[in-house]
């Protein structure tokens, strides 16, 4: 109980002073895209909110910059070969073949820069800055027999399947990739998959 102490104190800590930083410093790239996003008549939202599952199954809204087209859920779903292409995909499709995706929504996914509205989401307790990707209700049967422990921790804007690869790898690999992270979870191995997350980040590997 005291080593968990150890861990989760400081691990919070550091997420309301990196969240916190991050939506002041970051303030004018977050005006610019929002801005750009408000001109394109594609969509008539600048934030985009979508249920995901949290610590202990609790839903929550994860928050992030617009990149798709007002009714992409009834193209996607209108579509079963593209749905089933998505779902057998990890729930995500290649840039290039999603028709749900803006023209500015690309290069938003392309730069990770869609993913910056989570720090509002570390803020307000939902999301730590390193720890599994929050998914949604439907991904928890991949985790089978682990999702317990899949849920033990809180999801995060950085993790171990974004630093191993992240779209490139899907289940069940990516599952066991987020396992692993729930099994060795400590302050320094989140500096360590940071640092990883920083660099993949930069080569814009797995970003769709």
């Amino acid at each position: 109980m005291t080593k968990k102490i150890l861990y989760a104190v400081p691990k919070r800590a550091l997420d309301i002073l990196v969240s916190l930083t991050a939506l002041i410093v970051l303030s004018p790239i977050f005006l610019v895209v929002a801005l750009r996003i408000k001109f394109d008549k594609t969509t008539s939202r600048i934030i985009y909110q979508q249920e995901r599952i949290g610590r202990f199954g609790r839903p929550f809204k994860i928050y992030k910059f617009q990149t798709m087209v007002d009714n992409a859920e009834r193209i996607l779903k209108s579509n079963p070969t593209l749905y089933q292409k998505f779902v057998d995909n990890g729930y995500k499709l290649p840039t290039k073949e999603d028709p749900r995706i803006t023209s500015y929504g690309k290069f938003l996914r392309r730069t990770s820069l869609d993913e910056l509205p989570q720090f509002m989401n570390v803020l307000r307790g939902e999301m730590s800055i390193i720890g599994p990707r929050p998914i949604v209700r439907d991904e928890l049967k991949e985790y089978g027999s682990q999702v317990d422990t899949f849920l033990s921790v809180k999801p995060g804007v950085f993790g171990l399947w974004q630093a191993k690869g992240r779209s490139n790898i899907h289940y069940p690999q990516r599952a066991a990739i987020e396992l692993e992270y729930v099994q060795h979870a400590s302050l320094g191995f989140d500096f360590y998959v940071l640092f990883k997350n920083v660099i993949m980040v930069f080569k814009q590997d797995g970003a769709f």
